[in-house]
């Protein structure tokens, strides 16, 4: 017990060969070894437990190396590797800058490196978490950190890069660390579980993987309290139990509720999870990367994306074969609404309850949005309740059923979705389609024909075919200039909001060109830009004001004449008088002039 060294330090690489999962940078900085083109100051930047520290105590040996190998490697035998090993090197220096962060401390380290080096070539000074140094520090450091001695080479290491001054930036070659990814760090879990003598399952080792979020210093320390807990024994069930991670079954369990339309299982599935301690939004965030997984297993070359180990891959190509990808989309769809709305639901439970009703239900959206027969088309063959498409699998079953509306409007023809007959195909009195097939589909007609009833049957009133419903729609009422200028004031009224295009729209009137176009002129861009943004909902309203749907406006920005510069008082008098006469009379017999 004495002897017992943690896995992170126990396992510590101590070459470049032995650094996990950051293969780009560990050569490059082994070539500059080996060229021997060392640059005076380094920035390692990441996450936790990616290795920067690490990586810089590898370079400052492997410099200070006295027979280093042709490959950049340090030799591990000479004096200067020996006394590195036994951390009793006097050559290397490291700092923490979160307790060692004032000015005095910058001085005393800037009067070290006055000190030549007692054995090796270089003086090395690893300066940790260097974004914790005060500003007064950062610039009594600039000088040295620009222009050190010849033997003296500092490596700077941070978590966060955007804190550092960009003076201090400047004077360092940067090297960014990315997190390690979950394959690496299950094969070196691995490797630790085999060197240590401790019986694995790939699956905890994948789920240690995924928990460290990509840091091999978290899986190490992870892996160590799940073999505690296991005695010796790592298991999928202990991992998961240990970390408080939810089984990947209660999903598989949850999608096949879903595919089957079992609410009830869906809901109990869910209070047991909750029972187990989970919150809700952890539980959803789960089930909305479960559903991302399926939907990257419904193509084999997208299944690379998914970092499972391969007993859980096989369970998800296995389900993502029986579920439809449109669902899958739908469901991923509504898993994130509850995600985004569970910060600010007041009842969460049900919140998330609501959710999984809605997938269990499936999509009902085909059936519901599906559009009606046209009204001028001619009869099918088929009768009424084979005429709706069944909608696409898996929650196509469902949706007949998932509403009483529904239900009913799949098996009863309505007005508005069944089209009218004409007087030659079907009786006055019937107002049902009439469930023979027809022969002949008529051809419609240039005048349409019509029927007519008074309340006894009698053929007196004329009743609109569909054929003539559609003409009279296309034969849009004609509108005058006036009547533009009125409904076009009345909609900028409305917009109070916004007080310039108001004033901009009541200032000027447009123009009417044709039947149906009308032109607005803007004098400057940023006006027109703004109309055109409001051109959709302009048109909307006036063709329903106007009752015209094929309504256009065109704005465009005043050229030549008409970006003419404001009147004088005495351009405006005179254009009066050009205008009217009665005016000029006015003038002359009260003997009125503009001074």
């Amino acid at each position: 017990m004495e002897n017992y060294i943690v896995s992170a330090r126990k396992y510590r690489p101590d070459t470049f060969a032995s650094v996990v999962g950051q293969r780009a940078l560990t050569t490059t900085l082994q070539n500059a070894v080996k060229n021997k083109q060392l640059a005076h100051a380094y920035l390692f930047c990441g996450p936790r437990g990616v290795g920067k520290t690490t990586c810089a105590r590898i370079f400052a040996k492997t410099i200070n190396c006295l027979h280093p190998r042709e490959d950049g490697q340090a030799c591990n035998e000479c004096e200067s590797c020996q006394a590195f090993n036994t951390q009793r090197s006097f050559n290397i220096m490291e700092l923490d800058a979160a307790s060692n962060n004032s000015v005095e401390d910058i001085r005393q380290l800037t009067d070290q490196v006055r000190i030549p080096p007692a054995l090796g070539k270089y003086k090395v000074y690893i300066i940790d978490e260097v974004h914790m140094l005060s500003q007064a520090a950062f610039n009594a450091f600039l000088k040295t950190l620009e222009e050190p001695p010849a033997y003296a080479i500092f490596i700077l290491a941070t978590t966060e890069k955007h804190k550092i001054i960009p003076t201090i930036l400047s004077r360092c070659q940067i090297y960014d660390f990315h997190r390690i990814g979950v394959n690496d760090i299950q094969e070196h879990l691995q490797y630790v579980a085999q060197s240590e003598g401790i019986s694995y399952e790939p699956e905890a080792l994948n789920v240690i993987a995924m928990k460290a979020d990509g840091g091999m210093r978290d899986a190490l320390s992870i892996f160590d309290q799940v073999s505690s807990f296991g005695e010796g024994k790592v298991t999928y069930k202990g991992v998961i139990d240990n970390l408080n991670v939810l089984d990947y079954d209660y999903y598989f369990r949850l999608v096949d509720a879903f595919l089957k339309h079992q609410t009830t299982e869906a809901l109990l599935l869910f209070n047991e999870i909750l029972n187990l301690g989970f919150e809700g939004l952890h539980f959803i965030n789960g089930l909305a990367s479960h559903l991302r997984d399926l939907m990257v297993c419904k193509d084999a070359r997208t299944i690379a994306l998914l970092e499972v180990s391969d007993n859980i891959k096989l369970k998800y190509q296995q389900q993502a074969q029986v579920c439809d990808f449109n669902y899958l989309v739908w469901a991923l769809q509504v898993s994130n609404e509850c995600c985004l709305q569970y910060g600010q639901s007041r009842n969460k439970r049900l919140l998330v309850e609501l959710c999984l009703i809605r997938l269990c239900t499936g999509n009902n959206a085909p059936a519901n949005t599906a559009p009606a027969a046209p009204l001028n088309s001619a009869p099918t063959d088929r009768p009424a309740t084979t005429t709706s498409a069944a909608p696409q699998a898996p929650h196509a079953a469902h949706a007949a059923t998932s509403s009483p509306v529904n239900a009913s409007a799949a098996t009863t023809t309505s007005p508005a979705a069944t089209p009218r007959t004409t007087a030659n195909t079907m009786p006055a009195a019937s107002p049902i389609r009439n469930s023979t097939p027809a022969k002949e589909a008529p051809k419609p007609s240039s005048r349409p024909k019509t029927l007519s009833f008074n309340n006894a049957g009698a053929q007196t009133k004329t009743v609109e075919t569909p054929a003539e419903a559609v003409q009279k729609v296309e034969e849009n009422e004609a509108f005058s200039e006036e009547g533009l200028l009125k409904h076009w004031n009345e909609f900028a009224h409305s917009l109070k909001d916004n007080p310039q295009i108001m004033t901009v729209m009541t200032s000027n009137r447009p123009v009417l060109k044709t039947a149906t176009d009308f032109e607005f002129v803007v004098f400057q861009s940023y006006t027109e830009k703004s109309l055109l943004e409001l051109k959709p909902s302009i048109e909307r309203y006036l063709s329903e004001k106007l009752h015209n749907s094929h309504i256009c406006m065109h704005v465009r920005i005043s050229q030549g004449e008409e970006n003419k510069k404001a009147l004088t008082p005495q351009d405006q008098l005179k254009s009066m008088l050009d205008k009217n006469p009665s005016f000029v009379r006015l003038c002359q017999s009260l003997n009125l002039e503009m001074e």
